[in-house]
């Protein structure tokens, strides 16, 4: 099901399958989000949790108050792939719920409740994830991430080239390796990326290897803008640790900006998920939110 928020700047479009944006419009008919070409890549913005990126042979351990227990954590998680109830809905804002089910306790033995929260105020949607451990003597640990593409270039008499990234302050950061053939990362490893930058052009060779995993920036907001038209969009990522920047290396006509407040396993870590690396460690009955925010230009 598929659900339209709408003001007199912009009509925001989300679905129920995977709790997901589907649509960013303003009023002129320019969309924002991108539209799933399978040529391309076939998903919009999935939501993940409890794993962003990927898991050492998709397997995970567990400390639980009873012994070990063993897990399998596909790329991104448990989520993305399962149908939202709605369960909040008026004219601004739309709130979306999926707890735990018998599959899911299989791989991530914890009882979670998340809810997306989607909120169109002028030319801002606020997106908020607020996740509840349901649990009544066992902690919890997770990580959530956002995964939204935005269409680049924007305009039909534009190039990718034409865009770039605007970041809050000026950059300097290397980037971990990326195991392409396993999502895996090695954080020890690093390349020099950024070097007293403000901006990055874009093009479509930064994504011939894979996404890049932006772990040491100082900004906690991005521009993605046309140097041609002036369009674009802001993103602020506050209450996340990482950005990461992927496109399809077959030239997709997008970018994904994607906030995750943990990366995939890193090769120094090991196998148990609370072990991980920022990973959040939730008490008993408590919930945590973390909120992004995107911004039409």
């Amino acid at each position: 099901m598929v659900i339209a928020l709408k003001n007199d700047d912009l009509e925001v479009q989300c679905k129920t399958f995977g709790g997901e944006l589907s649509s960013i419009r303003n009023k002129e008919g320019v969309e924002y989000l991108w539209q799933g070409d399978p040529e391309y890549w076939s998903g919009q913005a999935p939501v993940l949790f409890p794993i962003c990126g990927s898991v050492r042979n998709g397997q995970v351990q567990y400390h639980l108050k009873d012994g070990v227990k063993t897990g399998q954590l596909p790329r991104h998680g448990l989520i993305r792939k399962r149908e939202f109830k709605l369960k909040e809905q008026t004219d601004n804002r739309l709130v979306f719920e999926i707890t735990s089910n018998d599959e899911s306790l299989q791989n991530y033995p914890y009882h979670f409740r998340v809810e997306i929260v989607y909120e169109l105020q002028g030319k801002e949607i606020t997106i908020t994830y607020r996740v509840q451990n349901l649990e009544s003597d066992q902690v919890m640990p997770y990580f959530i991430g956002g995964h939204p593409a935005f269409r680049c270039p924007l305009l039909a008499d534009e190039d990718y080239e034409d865009y770039e990234l605007i970041f809050e302050k000026e950059e300097s950061c290397s980037i971990p390796h990326l195991f392409t053939e396993t999502g895996l990362v090695d954080r020890l490893q690093r390349t020099p990326f950024l070097d007293h930058s403000p901006s990055l052009p874009l093009r479509h060779e930064l994504f011939e290897k894979d996404a890049i995993i932006l772990d040491q920036l100082a900004s906690k907001s991005v521009k993605l803008i046309s140097k041609k038209s002036g369009k674009g969009l802001e993103l602020d990522f506050a209450d996340f640790e990482n950005l990461v920047l992927w496109s399809t290396n077959n030239k997709g006509p997008f970018i994904a900006l994607e906030p995750w407040t943990g990366i995939s396993t890193s090769a120094e870590e090991g196998d148990f998920f609370e072990d991980k690396k920022g990973v959040i460690q939730l008490a008993p009955q408590e919930t945590r939110s973390h909120q992004y925010r995107i911004t039409i230009l």
